[in-house]
């Protein structure tokens, strides 16, 4: 999981049952304690975190008023619908 970024020192208190089962993932992984937890950070940002700033985008869009009305996208499924419907 290395990478050419500048690693910076992180001080963070965790409830000790996390702190327990997040050493016995690295102990049994072969890996310091500091890559499990980059491992787990990451695949939070990957996950929820990039949910998270997808939705504050939207959020920002909106707030710009660069939005469509609703009646004009269900105007566009309307068509849609119609173009695969079959005549009868």
């Amino acid at each position: 999981m290395a990478d050419n970024t500048t690693l910076v020192p992180v001080s963070l208190r965790v409830p000790a049952d996390i702190l327990e089962t997040l050493d016995k993932v690295a102990h049994s992984m072969q890996r310091p304690r500091s890559w499990a937890i980059l491992r787990a950070l990451r695949i939070y940002l990957a996950n929820e975190g990039q949910e998270i700033l997808d939705i504050q985008e939207g959020i920002d869009e909106a707030d710009r008023g660069d939005t469509v009305p609703v009646e004009e996208i269900l105007a566009r499924l309307r068509a849609r619908v119609a173009a695969m419907t079959p005549a009868k």
